[in-house]
């Protein structure tokens, strides 16, 4: 399935991924994973790796990249901007969940 409603991809982000994907020679069959995972201090984390589309994922297509969400992570991902913050005070890639209720310090959990 491909949704572009699921995780909004911004500019910023798609870049990027474009730019690891670049450096680490990474094979275009290959995309961007966004995952929750239990755990951190908030009771859920993201994760982000490249990987092969497996049965059941949803793909997520935004700004030229397109993301793998797995039908578990997609529940909690529903209306998530993914961003990326570089410079001196950049944070890495960011998750905007409207799903979150509780966050923690440095933004990677969350609880629902």
């Amino acid at each position: 399935m491909i949704s572009t409603q699921l995780v909004e991809i911004t500019e910023n982000a798609a870049k990027q991924i474009e730019k690891i994907r670049r450096q680490d020679s990474i094979p275009q069959e290959k995309k961007l994973r966004v995952s929750i995972k239990g755990g951190g201090c908030s009771g859920f984390s993201y994760n982000l790796e490249f990987d092969e589309q497996k049965e059941g994922d949803t793909i997520i297509s935004g700004n030229g990249v397109e993301l793998l969400v797995d039908s578990r992570s997609a529940i909690y991902l529903v209306g998530t901007h993914l961003d990326f913050s570089g410079g001196l005070n950049g944070k890495g890639f960011e998750f905007n969940n409207p799903n979150a209720t509780k966050t923690c310090g440095c933004g990677s959990s969350f609880a629902v």
